[in-house]
């Protein structure tokens, strides 16, 4: 036991390490066009499936609550929270148009849409991307290293692993790295 527990959390330390010393040029431009759409009233959707669901809630409330700095609400909404909603378009249409049905009611040119697949084929996560780039929206992309949603974001983070835990662990991990830029920028500390 003690071998597997030392072994994940040096898994996790080498995914970040190399997703990180890759990546910093990027997450500031992410943040910096994160900031110009919160400025100009504009708002982050975010959508995924199943952990990566519970991930967009989790980054939507650091945005609207607060991370670290105590100031007003930032406008995100993650799309996976209204079981109404999701159940009534999963049933009257396809699972696949849960997020693309939302993305059309809230989604506004100008916005993020913030999608997250592992796989970076997620059907319904692909199909909202695709729609919001229609209407406007900057897509950023949270994914594995392979997969459609790479190709579909105007800033893709893959996170070079096979393993759904680690690109996870990644994607937490730079969700709140982007919710402090934000913080930051937007409010002067």
């Amino acid at each position: 036991m003690k071998n597997l527990i030392q072994q994940s959390v040096e898994d996790s330390i080498k995914a970040k390490k190399l997703f990180f010393a890759n990546h910093i040029k990027k997450i500031e431009t992410c943040a910096s066009m994160i900031v110009s759409a919160l400025k100009k009233n504009n708002k982050i959707l975010l959508f995924g499936n199943g952990g990566s669901a519970a991930d967009c809630q989790h980054i939507a409330a650091e945005f609207v609550s607060r991370f670290q700095i105590e100031r007003k609400p930032l406008p995100a909404i993650a799309l996976t929270t209204d079981t109404s909603i999701i159940t009534a378009i999963g049933n009257d249409y396809s699972f696949e148009d849960i997020f693309l049905k939302q993305t059309q009611a809230l989604g506004e040119k100008g916005d993020i849409a913030l999608g997250i697949s592992t796989s970076g084929n997620s059907p319904n996560v692909i199909k909202a991307v695709q729609e919001a780039k229609k209407m406007g929206l900057t897509i950023i992309g949270f994914s594995g290293k392979t997969g459609k949603l790479k190709e579909l974001s105007d800033i893709p983070f893959c996170v070079d692993s096979e393993v759904t835990a680690r690109i996870q662990e990644v994607h937490i991990l730079l969700a709140h790295i982007l919710c402090d830029l934000t913080e930051r920028i937007l409010f002067n500390e």
